[in-house]
């Protein structure tokens, strides 16, 4: 069974970081795509970042880069984001993703607030 469980979420001011986590198990690991999105309420879901993890390629959506970092632990079957300078409008529940033959996972999410 495919399990992807997001921890680290909180509350945060402006300019402030957080490092997401993401434990995956059920499923190749090393040789999936692997991707960070958020959701905010009324929006459809952001599409933020994707690590190739059999090649290591990865790539950020505009609106995050510079600002996040996706990184793994193949040891430790974890995905990491490194969220830097945050900004009010990063406010989201963030969920990792994979997707295998077809079929789309996500976790339960974890909740990131950045208010003053």
């Amino acid at each position: 069974e495919v399990q992807l469980v997001e921890s680290g979420g909180g509350f945060v001011q402006p300019g402030g970081s957080l490092r997401l986590s993401c434990v995956a198990s059920g499923f190749g690991f090393r040789s999936s795509g692997l991707s960070w999105v958020r959701q905010s309420p009324g929006k459809d879901m952001e599409w933020l970042s994707t690590i190739y993890n059999y090649n290591g390629n990865t790539y950020y959506a505009d609106s995050v880069k510079g600002r996040f970092t996706l990184s793994v632990d193949n040891a430790k079957n974890t995905l990491y984001l490194q969220m830097n300078n945050l900004k009010p409008e990063d406010t989201a529940a963030y969920y990792c993703h994979t997707a295998l033959m077809g079929t789309h996972y996500w976790g339960q999410g974890t909740q990131v607030t950045v208010s003053s």
